[in-house]
């Protein structure tokens, strides 16, 4: 049963699907259905970021390495070694993301707050270098090239348009998986561990090894997001593991809504199209999208996402704080 009050969602939520389902087919330009497709992929990223961010509290600096490992595992696997499949190819993906985040977890959980994120950091630009010297095996700065995007079935997504609707599915798929991750009682257990760990260790959970399982689950389904991203692009090059593109992630995390999940979608796509929009009027684009994400930061710092929360309370005449500010302070 759906609550009342959430059918106006799921109506919005089915408007937009439909929006998106028909873009490719609606005269759209193939470089706008490419952008879009780039913002799918960067949303599923973003949002097993939020996963560790929102629901575990860990502000980890390392997912562009489980983004790259994927990535790089399957362009490694399609050239060096022998083709792969569509599922193969996932599967790679999802198992790279995994192994480094298991790495990565043994070393980084030893360490809470600052440390922490001092530690992913760290780790992340260890995979950098490694991914930037190691030429015989990653090309280097050149990266890895001559892979193409295998079929689905019986299904060609050589065209983006294709390709598109691919990456839509693959984005649905995980935010389904996600919510019913965090709202499983595994899920409250990490919404517990964020908040008070020193409580929940005492209640007997080993604080640890949840930790530890959201990073495994984090750097996966950055893994299978990281083989869409080399299938988008058809290359792999160490700018797919720079510490700038976790730092991006983290922004649209945060500009989405953190703890949303939904709003990472939206976070996304302000990132990727206005970094388009802006580098093609001028060459200091950074400079005003930064300005930009310090406007909304500053006065929306529950994220977009919480903005549109309160806009639709106070239309309904209610003055409580936004959903997301409440998962926050309980």
């Amino acid at each position: 049963m759906i609550a009342r009050g959430s059918w106006k969602w799921v109506a919005i939520a089915a408007i937009g699907l439909a929006v998106v389902l028909v873009l490719p087919r609606a005269g759209v330009p193939t470089f706008y259905v490419s952008l879009f497709t780039q913002t799918w992929i960067y949303a599923i990223v973003a949002m097993s970021l939020d996963l560790l961010v929102g629901f575990t509290g860990l502000v980890s600096f390392a997912q562009s390495a489980f983004f790259g490992a994927g990535a790089y595992g399957v362009a490694i696997a399609a050239t060096r070694f022998a083709h792969t499949d569509f599922l193969t190819g996932i599967l790679i993906g999802l198992l790279a993301g995994a192994f480094v985040a298991a790495i990565f977890g043994l070393v980084a959980l030893r360490a809470e707050g600052v440390g922490f994120i001092i530690i992913t950091i760290a780790l992340n630009q260890i995979m950098w270098g490694l991914a930037y010297q190691w030429v015989s095996m990653s090309g280097g700065d050149n990266g890895i090239t001559g892979f193409i995007r295998p079929k689905v079935g019986p299904f060609d997504v050589s065209s983006n348009a294709g390709f598109y609707y691919v990456c839509l599915a693959f984005l649905i798929v995980m935010l389904a998986l996600l919510v019913a991750i965090t709202r499983s009682p595994f899920g409250l257990v990490l919404r517990g561990v964020r908040e008070t760990p020193r409580r929940m260790r005492a209640l007997g959970y080993n604080v640890w090894l949840y930790r530890y399982l959201a990073m495994l689950i984090a750097g996966a389904i950055a893994g299978v997001a990281g083989v869409l991203f080399a299938w988008y692009n058809q290359f792999v090059g160490p700018g797919d593991l720079d510490l700038t593109l976790s730092t991006q992630l983290l922004i649209i995390v945060i500009l989405g809504g953190i703890g949303s999940l939904y709003g990472q979608i939206l976070g996304a796509g302000i990132v990727v199209f206005l970094s388009n929009g802006l580098s093609a009027l001028t060459q200091r684009w950074e400079l005003i999208l930064g300005a930009i994400y310090f406007i909304i930061v500053m006065y929306a710092p529950d994220g977009l996402m919480g903005v549109g929360h309160r806009i639709v309370r106070r239309m309904q005449g209610k003055s409580a704080p936004s959903p997301l500010i409440e998962n926050q302070l309980t």
